[in-house]
């Protein structure tokens, strides 16, 4: 076990080799800590404990203006992205606090419902059994390309009335803005600007003429003080379910996919009870939690585990690291398909804890179930070889090669 700096770089190969025992070493020594991250000094949060206070705590704030109040920052994570662009991907429901934050959940959660999320089942089934076909068609196939990426970008444009020949280009967009290289500023950039471009026109066309979709819902949406979604919330709600809904979508089948061929006897498991699926997934999202740490910003100084943060500090909450806490769940490095899984932090807690669950939840487990039933004999070319995303902004597997049977 490597010895870690007193101030860890989250951003150093070092972190990255082995990322959970990193947190592991880090909570054990102090659950509440000092570290580097893209430059700058901030606080990591990795006990399970600490990390629900924090992400109930509204002095730490999920607007990043709460770091500088009176500084216009440009924030590396947004490198490459204009002015006009980063308007939409900064000023949402999740980089705002009360009461801005619960106007706005307030009305996108009146019409994405668990209900509307449910109604979309049989035709999530649809689409996982021609993918499903389409990939039996050959022996060898790549879970993440032929089945883990297509999938949830169909579904999310499908829920937000997106059109056919336009899908493709909604993968490119998402794929190209969560890749954190500087040296990939300029087609970052010109991504953002592409999809808000896009998401422009579908607003005014749906207002022109609504759809059964979410976005039409949306448009429609008012709360009772005759309030509505403006033209800037409306987009910068959509740009949030796309990241969000796609990207993480993708990460969780392909992780999960990963895991039962790592662990058959778990897909023994719940070839005898199928009704295990739905835990199976949570403990997926539990152990591999693919929106790894949450950002916030003191805006003030604040205490947590006796620890002091001075106001306009970043604060990483790591969900990723306090859902193996083993003070929260025992032996936690093993995965389990039987695990009571409650109260794990990979879709937050508090008033930010994701509007979009159970839509991941619908999508994850018709995948997984539907992939390991029709493949029973599906197993990993070189498992070994398989690399998790550098990234603490969403971990996940790009490549997951498979032989489908024999």
């Amino acid at each position: 076990m490597t010895a870690l700096p007193e101030v860890p770089d989250l951003d150093s190969d070092a972190f990255h080799v082995d990322w959970y025992d990193t947190y592991a070493q880090l909570r054990e020594r102090r659950p509440v800590t000092p570290v580097r991250f893209f430059g700058q000094d901030a606080w990591l949060v990795t006990g399970y404990e600490q990390a629900r206070t924090a992400l109930t705590d509204l002095r730490l704030s999920s607007d990043p203006k709460a770091q500088y109040p009176d500084v216009d920052v440009d924030f590396p994570a947004y490198l490459g992205f204009s002015d006009r662009a980063k308007h939409y991907f900064v000023n949402n429901m999740g980089t705002s606090d009360p009461p801005s934050h619960t106007r706005l959940r307030k009305l996108v959660a009146r019409e994405f419902t668990a209900r509307r999320v449910m109604a979309m089942r049989p035709r999530v089934q649809q689409i996982v059994d021609g993918l499903l076909d389409t990939m039996a068609e050959t022996p060898d196939a790549d879970v993440v390309a032929s089945f883990a990426h297509p999938l949830p970008i169909q579904v999310i444009c499908e829920l937000l009335g997106v059109e056919e020949g336009r899908r493709s280009d909604f993968g490119r967009w998402s794929a190209e803005i969560l890749i954190m290289d500087p040296e990939r500023a300029e087609a970052r950039g010109a991504a953002a600007e592409e999809v808000v471009d896009f998401m422009l026109d579908l607003v005014e066309r749906r207002r022109a003429a609504p759809g059964d979709d979410l976005l039409s819902a949306l448009i429609q949406a008012r709360d009772v003080d005759e309030a509505r979604l403006s033209q800037d919330e409306l987009v910068s709600v959509a740009l949030v379910l796309l990241l969000a809904g796609y990207e993480a979508s993708v990460s969780l089948i392909g992780i999960g996919s990963y895991l039962m061929l790592r662990h058959r006897e778990q897909l023994d498991v719940l070839k005898a009870d199928p009704t295990l699926w739905p835990n199976a997934v949570e403990e997926v999202l539990r152990l591999y939690a693919p929106p790894e740490t949450t950002t916030r910003f003191a805006a003030q100084d604040v205490e947590i585990d006796g620890v002091s943060i001075p106001a306009y500090s970043m604060v990483l909450v790591a969900g990723a690291a306090a859902n193996r806490d083993p003070a929260r769940f025992p032996d936690p490095d093993r995965f389990d398909v039987r695990r009571d899984t409650k109260g794990h932090l990979t879709f937050g807690h508090g008033i930010h804890h994701c509007l979009g669950r159970p839509l991941a939840m619908l999508e994850g487990e018709v995948a997984l179930r539907s992939l390991f039933e029709r493949f029973p004999d599906v197993h990993a070319t070189d498992l070994d070889a398989v690399a998790f995303r550098r990234s603490l902004l969403l971990r996940g597997i790009d490549s997951l090669p498979v032989r489908l049977g024999g």
